[in-house]
């Protein structure tokens, strides 16, 4: 068992005790963690000295920021990783879980290996927690942190175009297009603030999207056709439960690919169930792989969207390379 020091003791990462994690002798962790107060409707905020009480009562050494504005965790991590900072908590979303991915392989002021990542999920959808069974609630996910027990993910890396100029960015978790894509740009114009509403939003949008054609190259193969979703995925779950991707491995190399051809949008909400119970490659218009690399281009004027991690990105054409265990997660 690790022994953890308070909050107010002076931190001297050299005079720390070890600790085993694995087969690794490490030093004892300073956390530190990057919160987002508005997270799940400003819960997280209202919940914080709950939260905080819980760190001093089983003895985390911490310092904490919070997150002001989209794509401020990923400006944190840079500061705390630039000041010698290896062990972060995220506190938050999948929206805050992906900016701070950003943080760590952005900038590559260290190498991401030295970095554990944990994540305390607060968030609306919360996938990629779900992904390792990690706990929302404070008090049994932060007495399982101190076992810290870690495994390595891999990584997605996507370059693609947003207003007419090249962009790239990492993701951890699953990155969706056509319809995917065009929900996100949505819920970027007009966010949600609990699954219900997503839910709805899914439902309410899917009347408005028009399908258009594509172009997947993915390991030698091409397929081209009208689609209606197409997933790239490292974890299993997205859009708060569904798993599009049941056949990815987070630490196996390969991205899981999965693409709908097209399909009538009344057969769409029949088929719902299949999107949350991990059947949803036996649907005979819908096709899953594994793959090392992906390309996704548009055929025609009008461009194929993008989000990953549930965040919106931008458009086709999108070209997918894949870091092969490339995070340490702190489980």
């Amino acid at each position: 068992m690790a022994t953890f020091f308070s909050q107010t003791r002076p931190s001297n990462v050299a005079l720390l005790p070890k600790f085993t994690a694995g087969n690794v002798m490490m030093e004892t962790p300073f956390w530190h963690i990057i919160a987002n107060p508005t997270a799940h409707g400003g819960a997280m905020g209202r919940n914080w000295p709950r939260i905080e009480q819980v760190l001093q009562n089983l003895g985390f050494s911490y310092a904490v920021q919070f997150t002001e504005a989209p794509g401020h965790a990923a400006r944190l991590v840079e500061d705390v990783l630039l000041k010698g900072g290896r062990y972060l908590l995220g506190i938050g979303g999948d929206g805050t879980n992906h900016d701070i991915i950003q943080g760590i392989f952005a900038r590559k002021y260290v190498p991401p290996e030295e970095v554990t990542y944990a994540l305390l999920p607060f968030g609306t959808g919360n996938d990629w927690a779900r992904q390792y069974g990690i706990p929302h609630n404070p008090q049994l996910r932060l007495e399982r942190l101190l076992r810290l027990q870690t495994v390595w993910q891999d990584i997605g890396y996507v370059r693609f175009m947003r207003d007419g100029h090249p962009d790239a960015r990492y993701f951890v978790n699953v990155a969706g297009m056509a319809y995917d894509g065009f929900i996100g740009k949505k819920l970027m114009e007009k966010p949600v603030r609990n699954k219900i509403q997503y839910l709805l939003a899914v439902a309410q949008y899917l009347w408005a999207y028009k399908l258009s054609k594509a172009r997947i190259e993915y390991d030698g193969q091409i397929v081209e056709d009208c689609f209606y979703t197409i997933n790239i995925g490292l974890c299993r779950f997205s859009g708060g439960g569904m798993q599009l991707v049941p056949q990815a491995v987070p630490d196996d190399g390969l991205f899981a690919l999965t693409f709908a051809r097209e399909i009538s949008k009344l057969e769409v909400m029949l088929q719902t169930p299949r999107f949350y119970n991990g059947t949803v490659l036996k649907h005979r218009k819908i096709d899953g792989f594994q793959a090392k690399s992906i390309k996704v281009t548009h055929v025609g004027a009008i461009p194929t969207l993008l989000e990953a991690d549930g965040e919106f990105l931008g458009e086709t054409p999108a070209v997918f390379e894949l870091l092969e265990r490339a995070l340490r997660v702190a489980l």
